[in-house]
């Protein structure tokens, strides 16, 4: 019988694999809460360990987390005791401050762990919900530094009509106004409303990069909403959320949730 070597035909000793670079090590980057929240609860900041390379950048703590964090920080009432779901997360910072400002359950998934592809059905993301009723689904679903990968929208989009629930008890709101950036005109088309509510400048991340620095910089947060009529004709919301800048890494989204199509109701 063959020896493995002889199968192989001694090609290890011909084609000898040249060195490989060491893995990079992991970095640490900081979340620090505004000052006036701090006293509420005790923590001043997040520490997140970020791997030393990631095919899909995951190594960096991107400005659009850094604002999404900020703006879930400040205003937690759209999650307190809800269920959050955040996808393509990467270092995780808002999914981390939504679970230590009083989330009910929170999860996280990213590429290329194993569990959950975009648009596939969502079972997987549901029965890690501590809930019997099937019917259940998450309150928030946070998009970070997502939707620059133009061939996913539609996936995107349709993992957030499958794992949404339908309602909430969130406050009744004005009609919100239409950007069309190609991801919000799928998003229009597909009954659901956007609405611009964080505009920020950071540092850019990429300060070689060409192009106009301003745009670079401007972090944009938009929520996406999907409304339906109470019996009292209550206008009751659910939202996703996404954030980011409009040049490398591209346009991110802060995304809110309606069920009923652009029914542009004023409340």
């Amino acid at each position: 019988m063959a020896t493995e070597e002889e199968e192989n035909f001694n090609l290890d000793s011909v084609f000898e694999e040249p060195p490989r670079p060491p893995t990079p090590e992991p970095t640490i980057a900081t979340y620090t809460r505004e000052k006036e929240l701090c006293s509420t609860d005790g923590w001043t900041e997040i520490k997140i360990r970020l791997v030393g390379s990631h095919p899909l950048w995951a190594h960096y703590l991107w400005n659009a987390a850094l604002a999404l964090a900020s703006y879930l920080d400040t205003n937690q009432v759209i999650y307190r005791d809800r269920y959050v779901l955040e996808l393509g997360a990467g270092g995780a910072l808002p999914s981390i401050v939504t679970a230590k400002n009083g989330a009910r359950k929170v999860v996280v998934t990213d590429y290329p762990d194993a569990g959950y592809i975009w648009g596939h059905p969502v079972n997987t993301l549901l029965n890690a919900l501590p809930t019997k009723n099937q019917s259940e689904k998450f309150h928030l679903i946070i998009l970070s530094d997502l939707i620059f990968n133009h061939s996913q929208h539609d996936a995107l989009l349709k993992t957030c009509e499958l794992s949404l629930s339908e309602r909430s008890s969130e406050d009744r709101e004005n009609e919100p106004s239409i950007l069309r950036y190609g991801f919000f005109k799928k998003a229009e088309d597909r009954g659901w409303l956007c609405e611009e509510i964080v505009t920020k400048m950071f540092p850019p991340m990429f300060p070689e990069d060409s192009g106009e620095e301003s745009i670079r910089s401007t972090v944009h947060g938009w929520k996406l909403t999907r409304g339906i009529l109470t019996p009292k004709s209550g206008f009751m919301e659910h939202r996703v959320l996404e954030i980011g800048t409009p040049s490398f890494p591209y346009p991110k989204v802060l995304i809110r949730k309606t069920n009923n199509g652009p029914s542009y109701e004023t409340h």
